[in-house]
């Protein structure tokens, strides 16, 4: 019994208001965030979350570069999952995998050697940053 991978994240509950009228900007009140503005979250739980489970993590959140899924892989993703950027631009999927072969190429790495390599300096852990911050 237990997962075999795990998928973070997904869309948050967010919403807005229109301050001239006092109304929600959506007619069910709260709506789903999802694409960039949740990249710095999904993240950080990408993160956590690899460094506290032994199966794969598929990083969801915010992807729409090369860059955006090699930070997930860096985080300690296996894979990525690309979304909202699909809406926009059909050819965003195939842009980040030839984005991401072309980082290994020209920085000798397998992919293997990529996931989970975040580099965090001893003298600070994330918790750390977690506590200073809020």
């Amino acid at each position: 019994a237990g997962a075999d991978a795990l998928s973070l994240v997904n869309t948050f509950v967010g919403m807005a208001i229109d301050i001239e009228t006092r109304t929600p900007r959506v007619s069910n009140v709260t709506a789903g965030l999802s694409g960039p503005a949740i990249k710095p979250v999904a993240l950080r739980m990408v993160y956590q979350c690899a460094r506290a489970v032994r199966i794969p993590i598929v990083g969801i959140g915010g992807i729409s570069t090369p860059e955006d899924a090699l930070e997930f892989l860096i985080a300690g993703a296996r894979a990525v999952q690309v979304g909202t950027a699909n809406f926009y631009d059909p050819s965003t999927a195939p842009r980040v995998v030839q984005g991401i072969r072309d980082y290994c190429l020209r920085n000798r790495l397998h992919l293997d050697e990529l996931i989970g390599s975040l580099k965090v300096p001893r003298s600070r852990s994330p918790q750390q940053s977690t506590r200073d911050s809020g």
